[in-house]
């Protein structure tokens, strides 16, 4: 078996509820084991708000997003967050294929550019026309 392409840094926060999870290289059939330890490893540690920053990360397939959903979802049970921030475009084509951006993302709302020149957004303007 090839060794993984992947690295992985844990940078617990100093209340110890939050961590920050660097993931570096490939992730794929081969790495995901290595993710989905560390992830499991942060919930056994008592963590319940994970941060999971991949821009470092290369390339991720469908073994990687089914670690993220998972270990989301045993996130969530628990009381807690599972984010990704700065996916590889690799993963963000197969999260929207799969239509699961809420979970792993954050809200839709959360990754809309500001309206621009400080307009508020249709939905703020009122159709009272008194």
């Amino acid at each position: 078996m090839p060794l993984s392409q992947l690295t992985v840094h844990r940078h617990s926060h100093s209340h110890r509820e939050q961590a920050l999870i660097t993931l570096y290289g490939e992730i794929d059939l081969d790495s995901a084991p290595l993710v989905r330890e560390c992830l499991g490893q942060c919930l056994r540690d008592g963590i319940r708000t994970i941060a999971v920053d991949l821009s470092p990360v290369t390339f991720c397939d469908c073994s990687g997003l089914n670690v993220f959903l998972c270990t989301a979802q045993r996130t969530a049970v628990a009381g807690g967050t599972l984010r990704l921030h700065h996916p590889p475009a690799t993963l963000v084509r197969i999260v929207d294929l799969v239509g699961c951006g809420f979970l792993l993302l954050g809200p839709p709302s959360d990754r809309l550019p500001p309206p621009l020149g400080g307009t508020p957004p249709a939905s703020a303007l009122s159709s009272d026309t008194r």
